[in-house]
């Protein structure tokens, strides 16, 4: 069973409606805004916090600088570093984002791709 970056559906973002898939990954990576990220959060029923939009900010600055995804322990190094180790780790990134964790869920709101090797 293949990927298909074939829109799926669509996310109604003020005006606008942002072709994503079927899982809810943006298919423009240009579409992205501020506004998308609080209308796919209000849909997977996540309240945002200060700290979802420092992962959802961080994961942004890492793939336009680097053009891939960081890696969970990238993530977790970033965080421990900024957040202390309580919480900056795979627990505490998870529970901030429950449905797939940083790499899924976080990617979705940060209007990136699925990584390679996701089911």
């Amino acid at each position: 069973m293949g990927f298909s970056a074939s829109p799926m559906r669509t996310l109604k973002v003020g005006e606008r409606e942002i072709a994503t898939d079927k899982e809810g990954y943006i298919c423009n990576l240009d579409d992205w805004s501020e506004d998308f990220v609080l209308a796919l959060a209000a849909l997977e029923g996540l309240a945002l916090t200060a700290e979802h939009w420092q992962v959802i900010h961080f994961l942004r600055d890492y793939y336009h600088e680097r053009r891939v995804q960081p890696q969970v322990r990238v993530m977790i190094k970033h965080f421990a570093e900024k957040w202390g180790t309580e919480k900056g780790n795979n627990i505490y990134l998870h529970d901030l984002f429950p449905r797939g964790g940083p790499q899924k869920q976080g990617n979705r709101l940060a209007g990136l791709l699925r990584t390679k090797g996701e089911h």
